[in-house]
């Protein structure tokens, strides 16, 4: 399938912001799912500093506003032809080792709702793969989705008690349990195609374990599926924080607003 992407966000604020650093993960990679066959990022109001891989192998750019700045625009757009493989992303790679990704974070410690939701899927010496998508239908069913309800700082044991949140926490949920169950798991950042459904709310978030014989499998609890044709790849890493589309400071005191458009349709 052959998907055209297009994603914008607008940066406003209400006084002049003497310097401002943004840190762009928006840039999709080939892989084994995904060939990305044309991709541009475009800057209104500031400047692309540098380009690098990071540890995870995200496409990162820095930008820099333009001094005295009141709205900066950052519009990213391109085609990338996708493959159903089942949610297989296939075999590990990049400078970050398999051991990392069971490492914990602030937003996926484990508490004690976690420790009960793995606890409720059974003999831990079954396979993994049948345990992992148990763990996806029993987050669906504990954690509603719901806007409005969290935010990118809350943890999971605070989803778990809220029992409502939106793709992010459930990807940080999957996290928190897969890690406890000893496998390796990395949140995944990218975009998704609904059905008959060009403007999208926003970027997307899932999860992805690591299976022995299969390597990184992909989880999208929200929508209760593995990842398809409909899905492209942006970037990943341990938690939101590692992989978040767009995250930055500035100095000054001027108050923030932003509108984000995404849009996703099948070329």
């Amino acid at each position: 399938m052959r998907l055209t992407i297009s994603h914008t966000t607008h940066y406003k604020y209400d006084a002049p912001v003497r310097y401002g650093l943004s840190r762009l993960r928006l840039t999709p990679n080939s892989d084994p799912t995904q060939t990305v066959l044309t991709w541009k990022t475009e800057i209104d109001g500031g400047k692309k500093e540098v380009s690098y891989f990071d540890h995870f192998h995200n496409r990162v750019e820095l930008i820099s506003l333009d001094p005295d700045a009141t709205e900066i625009h950052v519009r990213s757009e391109g085609q990338v032809d996708t493959r159903d493989c089942a949610g297989v992303a296939g075999e590990h790679h990049g400078y970050a080792p398999l051991w990392l990704f069971r490492r914990t974070t602030p937003l996926t410690t484990p508490g004690a709702a976690v420790q009960e939701l793995v606890a409720s899927l059974g003999d831990p010496s079954a396979d993994a793969l049948p345990r992992l998508h148990a763990l996806s239908d029993a987050i669906g069913a504990r954690v509603t989705y719901s806007k409005g309800q969290t935010t990118s700082t809350s943890a999971v044991e605070e989803v778990l008690a809220a029992g409502k949140g939106v793709c992010q926490d459930h990807a940080h949920v999957f996290l928190s349990a897969a890690r406890l169950m000893g496998l390796p798991a990395r949140y995944v950042s990218g975009y998704l195609m609904m059905d008959e459904q060009v403007d999208q709310e926003a970027s997307h978030a899932w999860a992805e374990a690591y299976v022995q014989g299969l390597g990184w499998v992909g989880f999208d609890v929200s929508n209760e599926v593995c990842p398809d044709e409909r899905y492209v790849r942006v970037a990943t890493g341990l938690d939101y924080q590692d992989a978040a589309p767009i995250s930055g400071m500035r100095y000054g005191v001027a108050s923030e607003s932003m509108v984000v458009a995404v849009q996703v349709s099948e070329q």
